[in-house]
């Protein structure tokens, strides 16, 4: 009861992280990979991997511009840069395959232009919109039978500004670690937002599906139960599931970040970062809402 009893106070929360993020999207700016921006990947393989500051600093030489060496696998580096000349790209195989006391050997070479990475650019948005809609309509499909005192279509739009909450969290949180640490907005980070969606999206209908079953249990029973009260008392029996169930997650995901290979941790940390926003919205903002959009009924 306290959550729905004092939801304004995290409204404002709420409000105060999602301005936050928004304001480092758009004064930071979002640092794109090369899968969108257009660039070169060279994995190189060796017997013995080399120190990464070795590497680092024989392509220091080459006047590359920015770049993003990983380690990656079993005594591999991949290499992410800028479009590379015949024989920039002859310096920098040299340079790679060299820095150890074995040679290495260039395992993989991809070359991104500008219009494909446009393309994948444009493709991770519309995979993302569609994924919202479906969510939209599965949610509207699935309380149908649900119309006072808030209607099934209602209970979408407030998942989706559940959702827009644990979308623009993680990426203001990469848009600073871009800026700052050179953090990349790759093909990962989508895959991350997409599967922080579903994760969000699950924990947000386990709540409103206790609201549905509390409100047909008191029309059966011909009880008459003020909304606020019927959504404070789902809360109370499904919070501890959503803190349960996020906690085991976030240790699968901080093992991950810390004991995983360094190609895999900024993913680990976008799922991080949307899982406590997710745990928070489904909790502190969707079900309060309902209470909100209610009131704004009478």
């Amino acid at each position: 009861m306290m959550v729905v009893a004092y939801r304004n106070i995290f409204f404002i929360i709420s409000g105060i992280i999602v301005a936050v993020s928004i304001s480092a999207i758009a004064l930071l700016g979002l640092n794109f990979g090369i899968e969108f921006t257009g660039g070169e990947i060279i994995e190189t393989k060796y017997e013995t991997r080399p120190e990464k500051n070795i590497i680092e600093a024989r392509l220091n030489e080459l006047d590359l511009g920015a770049y993003s060496l990983r380690a990656a696998g079993e005594g591999q580096y991949i290499l992410r840069v800028r479009p590379l000349g015949e024989e920039e790209r002859g310096d920098v195989f040299k340079a790679l395959t060299e820095a150890g006391e074995a040679a290495g050997t260039i395992e993989r070479f991809n070359s991104v232009g500008p219009t494909i990475g446009e393309e994948l650019r444009n493709k991770a948005w519309i995979a993302i919109t569609a994924v919202v809609l479906a969510i939209v309509l599965f949610i509207a499909f699935a309380f149908r039978r649900v119309s006072e005192p808030v209607s099934s279509w209602k209970y979408g739009v407030i998942a989706i500004v559940a959702l827009l909450h644990d979308v623009i969290v993680p990426t203001g949180v990469f848009a600073v670690l871009g800026y700052f640490l050179g953090a990349e907005i790759d093909v990962l980070f989508v895959m991350a937002l997409l599967a922080i969606l579903g994760y969000s999206v699950n924990d947000t209908i386990v709540v409103f599906d206790r609201v549905r079953e509390n409100l047909r249990e008191n029309d059966e029973a011909n009880r008459r139960e003020d909304f606020e009260i019927t959504v404070g008392k789902s809360l109370q029996q499904t919070y501890m599931r959503s803190i349960n169930t996020s906690i085991t997650t976030l240790l699968v995901l901080l093992a991950l970040f810390f004991i995983g290979a360094e190609v895999t941790q900024d993913f680990a940390l976008v799922l991080i970062a949307g899982v406590l926003a997710g745990t928070y919205s489904s909790i502190f903002l969707a079900a309060p809402l309902l209470v909100t959009v209610q009131n704004w009924q009478k």
